[in-house]
């Protein structure tokens, strides 16, 4: 079974390709199952590996960089944090075809949410709110620089590009006042802080309802805290966004920026999976949507 591509210089990857580089690299899982998992992820392709690994392939050449980033940085940031965390357990080098490095993880469980299906969303939002100011707090040196941690100015031209491909699909004019509105938001004044900067709902499991684990760190780092605020509007419900914020004491400035990345995030995003992932594309229709309402409201 050859998994689903997402971009058009996806590398090529499958069930047998997985089983040849599990066997020539970690023989030791060589008897192992592999099967695909159905992710909406859009860096790496998920396989899993018996009944508790999983097998990672970068989609593409500019995702690489995360095995390595991974391998260095989640066993000092898992013990700093309040719920588990992906464990690295070995790198794979390039061959059988497959010309990136990859990677075999722990397996762990959970379902990933979907906004307006939550069942415990008060709670959630206040988990999620201890996740996040956990990794403010965080004090490890010569941190990377987080994928999304900088200014929203740096976002300005694709965003634009973006609202010019969604017409008529969206309301442009109320999505560039929004836009335009974060912008004149005032910048963070403050040292750059630990962050996880994709917290997206394919990025959390649940187990009842409740936070269980948070994956896929190839972009945390550090940066603007505004960038993991971003799930206030990508799952919770907004009659919780009050707590979220509260529990984390967010200032007007870092909420604006927060919600205005949140809305620059999908806005790129829809014209790009609409065709090719679903669950990413209808994720983005409903910040959209969101961040507009939020807008109007404080206007």
């Amino acid at each position: 079974m050859r998994a689903r591509r997402m971009h058009a210089d996806e590398v090529e990857h499958d069930v047998p390709l997985v089983r040849r580089l599990v066997a020539t690299q970690f023989p030791r899982w060589a008897d192992l199952p592999v099967e695909p998992f159905d992710s909406s992820g859009t860096d790496n392709a998920i396989y899993r590996l018996g009944d508790d690994m999983a097998v990672r392939l970068p989609r593409r050449a500019g995702s690489a960089a995360q095995v390595e980033k991974d391998l260095r940085w989640l066993p000092r940031l898992a013990p700093l944090l309040p719920v588990p965390v992906p464990v690295p357990l070995g790198a794979g080098r390039p061959a059988e075809g497959y010309p990136l490095p990859w990677s075999v993880y722990r397996w762990l469980d959970g379902e990933s949410p979907s906004a307006g299906r939550l069942t415990e969303p008060g709670p959630l939002a206040r988990e999620l709110a201890a996740f996040v100011a956990a990794f403010r707090r965080i004090d490890l040196p010569d941190g990377p620089p987080a994928y999304r941690g900088g200014p929203l100015e740096t976002l300005d031209a694709p965003t634009r590009v973006a609202i010019g491909d969604l017409r008529g699909t969206i309301d442009t004019g109320a999505a560039t006042a929004a836009w335009e509105a974060a912008l004149e938001t005032p910048g963070w004044p403050g040292p750059p802080v630990w962050i996880h900067s994709d917290l997206m709902p394919g990025n959390l499991l649940l187990a009842g309802g409740r936070l269980g684990a948070v994956i896929d760190f190839g972009t945390a780092g550090v940066g603007d805290p505004a960038c993991d605020l971003i799930v206030a509007w990508n799952l919770l419900p907004a009659e919780v966004r009050d707590d979220f914020r509260t529990a984390l004491g967010v200032d007007d400035a870092t909420w604006a920026r927060g919600r205005g990345r949140a809305l620059s995030i999908a806005l790129i995003a829809l014209p790009y999976y609409r065709d090719t992932n679903p669950v990413f594309a209808a994720n983005a229709r409903h910040v959209i949507r969101e961040v507009l309402a939020d807008h109007e409201n404080a206007t």
